[in-house]
């Protein structure tokens, strides 16, 4: 028997509020399943307390639930659970709190969050203050119909609205204990996003998607069950446990099998090997949260498109809020893929955009900080996992060089590079330093489209004879974080193609006649290339190629001007610096031809194809390469025909 129901009208604000709810806070119209099953999961943690602090209480705890049920011919979504549930006054104030309420502060603080969330941020929760969650069934549905009864009470409760102008409350004399929801569905529509909620299928995949780790078994009907045979009653309906339930970084690490990390990684990240790496993270006190990463074996396709995507869902109490979660870790350690669990994250109105505050940008600086002591690990210890993940994600982690400057060091720790050394391997900068000559005081470096091409360079002439140690860096980012890097451990960066390299042993007078010999060839060399370089001098780094042309200590190299030209941020590119080896033979003999024919105009021809000659060695083009393939033809036939 029931009593007669008592009809209640919302008041003006609550409209508003339904309409927000119903048309602007939630993005993705499935996360009202995910609210529901969140507020059912809670109500089964209440009753589990409940019962834990008083063991008088008359209530069957042995198998505590959440059901889905469907009718495809009714239309109808119910969800259940047997969990502590409410009484009257409970539906009043915690469900119905909004409509009695009515207050136009409530929908201003909503309207707040809401703008923020568009903007710099969301304001504080309010779907737990608020019960708004439970709000969320009416973007799917025309009417809800709330029953329930408090554990260790005898009469239930039914609430009803269409979301509209009106509710209604009722007392009813028996229900299960718990409460059961059962939400009377909207047509479907695919252009609103508003779907098929009677299709199995369809909500099976937002229970996995959103509630897979639910710590409460959520059941549904058996999608296949037996064909009765001729004559038989069909069997009764067959429930089956839809979400895994395997929260692993819930569990103690030593309960946890690689076979079931690998299994977490592989559905989380779409991919089909194994992790190379996994990472716990268990973080208690004022903000407590768990994370369970992985570094993958293989890069993905679009690691480096501009539309990656980070690789770290978020939950919070088990329930998924987002994929790509970009705030909790920074884009140089977008490969990571794995999960982060907070049970205290504070997040927006709709639960999709997190707070930009000091606790995220905690959880940020944690989770890097422990990625890289990982990466650090495997270096020292596991040294062929190393070069996996070097190979794969290296060009990556040193993007961090030029976005992270408080990890900085950190990264280069954990950085390696080519180096002359050893053509079989890398080397880290630790190692380098290690082996650097007595009184070298600088890491010398040379960056490149390869590596044959820099150790073919003639930049590197001089070091290759004294056997100096220069890493040779081939990733286009080594261009850009290089020229920044002030030093590691004490010893500055020093590039071999710019600035005075003086490996040179002769004496101080040896130099003074050396220069002196020449300075009429270098003015007039400077003449003649006056619109293609600043400075004509003789070099201390070349031992066999006749010239180099160098940049000035602080100037960009081409390399580095094209790539800013190709990331449409040109920048002007500086006259440069034509080195000469004054041991060369043409160098030599172009000394005593001008001295001897300062007039000569072929002379002039000659110094023009030196200087092309000195940028095709280093693989950049002549500024006229026509001409300049012109008067070396020139030169040759009349070689030959002398």
């Amino acid at each position: 028997m029931t009593t007669q129901a008592e009809s209640y009208e919302f008041q003006v604000e609550t409209r508003q509020l339904l309409q927000l709810m119903i048309n602007s806070i939630y993005s993705d119209k499935d996360l009202f399943l995910r609210e529901l099953i969140s507020n059912a999961s809670d109500a089964l943690d209440k009753l589990r307390l409940e019962r834990f602090n008083d063991d008088t209480l008359d209530v069957d705890t042995s198998d505590l639930h959440i059901r889905i049920d469907l009718d495809a011919t009714e239309r109808t979504l119910t969800i259940s659970d047997n969990g502590i549930g409410m009484s009257r006054d409970e539906v009043v104030n915690l469900i119905g709190k909004i409509a009695n309420s009515g207050t136009a502060e409530f929908v201003r603080q909503l309207k707040e969050a809401q703008k923020e969330a568009e903007g710099e941020g969301a304001t504080e929760e309010l779907i737990g203050r608020f019960g708004v969650g439970f709000y969320s069934s009416f973007m799917v549905a025309d009417r809800v119909t709330l029953i329930t009864r408090r554990a260790g009470q005898a009469e239930a409760t039914r609430w009803e609205s269409a979301g509209e102008a009106t509710y209604t409350i009722e007392a009813l004399e028996e229900a299960p204990q718990g409460t059961s929801i059962t939400l009377h569905l909207k047509p479907a529509d695919p252009e609103d996003r508003l779907f098929d909620y009677t299709d199995p299928r369809k909500v099976r995949e937002i229970v996995t998607r959103y509630s897979d780790f639910i710590t409460w078994p959520i059941r549904m009907e058996a999608l296949q069950v037996p064909t009765p045979e001729e004559g038989e009653e069909p069997p009764a309906p067959e429930f089956e446990t839809v979400n895994s339930r395997k929260a692993l970084w819930t569990r103690p690490a030593s309960e946890v099998t690689d076979e079931e990390y690998a299994e977490l990684y592989k559905r989380i990240s779409h991919d089909w090997n194994d992790p190379l790496e996994t990472i716990r993270l268990n973080i208690e006190g004022t903000l407590q949260y768990q994370a369970l990463l992985f570094l993958p074996e293989r890069a993905t396709a679009n690691l480096f498109s501009p539309d990656a995507k980070h690789g770290v869902q978020l939950y919070v109490n088990r329930v998924f809020v987002m994929d790509d979660a970009e705030e909790l870790l920074p884009p140089y350690l977008r490969f990571v893929k794995g999960v982060v669990d907070s049970q205290d994250l504070a997040l927006n109105v709709s639960r999709e955009i997190l707070q930009q505050d000091r606790q995220i940008e905690s959880m940020r600086k944690r989770l890097t900080k422990r990625v890289l002591q990982s990466v650090k690990g495997l270096a020292a210890n596991e040294p062929e996992k190393y070069t996996k993940f070097w190979d794969e994600f290296g060009r990556v982690l040193k993007e961090g060089l030029l976005q992270d400057f408080a990890n900085r060091d950190a990264i280069l720790e954990v950085s390696s590079f080519l180096t002359t050394h050893d053509p079989e391997k890398r080397t880290s900068l630790r190692d380098y330093v290690e082996r650097m000559q007595e009184g070298q005081d600088k890491i010398y470096f040379l960056t490149g489209d390869s590596r044959q091409a820099i150790e073919n360079s003639p930049y590197m002439e001089a070091f290759r004879a004294k056997e100096l140690e220069v890493l040779l860096l081939t990733d286009p980012i080594d261009e850009v974080w290089v020229d920044g890097m002030p030093e590691f451990d004490g010893k500055q960066f020093q590039s071999v193609a710019k600035g005075e390299i003086d490996l040179d042993e002769k004496e101080e007078a040896e130099r003074e006649e050396q220069k002196e010999q020449f300075s009429g060839l270098l003015t007039w060399m400077s003449g003649v290339l006056t619109e293609d370089v600043k400075e004509v001098r003789l070099s201390n780094r070349l031992t066999t190629s006749p010239a180099c042309v160098v940049s000035d200590e602080n100037d960009a190299t081409p390399t580095l001007v094209n790539l800013y030209r190709a990331m449409g941020q040109p920048i002007p590119q500086e006259r440069r610096i034509l080195e000469l080896n004054p041991k060369h033979a043409l160098v030599e003999g172009l000394r005593t031809a001008h001295e001897a024919r300062p007039e000569d105009p072929k002379l002039a021809e000659t110094v023009e194809l030196v200087h092309g000659m000195a940028l095709l060695a280093e693989g950049t083009q002549p500024d006229d390469p026509a001409r300049f393939v012109n008067l070396l033809a020139t030169q040759l036939g009349e070689s030959l025909n002398k």
